[in-house]
């Protein structure tokens, strides 16, 4: 019989953001693979977690889902988990997932936290309907080409970046939408230094320019009025 495929969440930030069921998991499991050694390494120290490790990141998804799909058609038990929140959603993963589909085995979600939903419902803005778009374009005609696609969508749109392109994300939008959307930016959530701001693009941008403030964030952009 394989083994079981667990994509076990784990905390943003705040260590105290993990359930019961994904300890249980991790201890319970033949291997954790986690996105990169540092992060991984800690976190199961921290939770007192002791297993055999392996790594599936960006620079080696392919081989490393080969070898894990393998161990699990040997009937292992696999938890996989990224540098923070959900495994597979915005990180490495969804190869993993698609390849376990198609050999038969059984892929469990281990739910816990997650920076989408907790920014959503603090940003003010409409979430029955909701636009996850993710990272925009690291180069920046392409992302301004990107942000004039989202011009006109009617829903509240959610954007994610890496911390030192905050400032150039800002200023974009502010040069695609001036001060005519609200924006939400939900900042280390989850952790001591947490902060919500709202504002319109180009207040915000020239709020974090001069602060040269760096830390996780989401993003949230008020959708067109209808």
């Amino acid at each position: 019989m394989p083994g079981t495929l667990y994509l076990v969440a784990t905390p943003i930030g705040n260590w105290e953001d993990i359930t019961f069921r994904a300890i249980r998991v991790l201890k319970e499991v033949d291997l954790v693979v986690y996105e990169e050694r540092k992060e991984g390494s800690r976190l199961l120290r921290h939770y007192g977690i002791e297993k055999p490790v392996d790594s599936l990141n960006e620079h080696n998804e392919a081989a490393a889902t080969h070898v894990i799909i393998e161990k699990l058609t040997r009937g292992k038990s696999v938890a996989v988990v990224s540098d923070a929140g959900t495994p597979a959603f915005a990180d490495p993963g969804q190869l993993l997932v698609r390849k376990a589909i198609a050999a038969g085995i059984l892929v469990v979600p281990i739910p816990g936290a997650s920076s989408l939903m907790p920014a959503l419902i603090v940003s003010g803005f409409p979430v029955d309907e909701f636009v996850f778009q993710g990272f925009l374009s690291p180069k920046r005609s392409r992302r301004i080409a990107e942000l004039q696609q989202l011009k006109r969508e009617p829903r509240t749109i959610v954007l994610m970046d890496a911390p030192y392109r905050l400032v150039q994300l800002l200023r974009d939008i502010a040069d695609v939408l001036g001060s005519a959307r609200r924006i939400c930016i939900a900042f280390d959530l989850t952790l001591p230094t947490e902060q919500i701001f709202y504002g319109t693009a180009p207040e915000l941008y020239q709020r974090f320019f001069k602060e040269e403030r760096k830390g996780e964030f989401v993003l949230l952009l008020e959708g067109l009025s209808k």
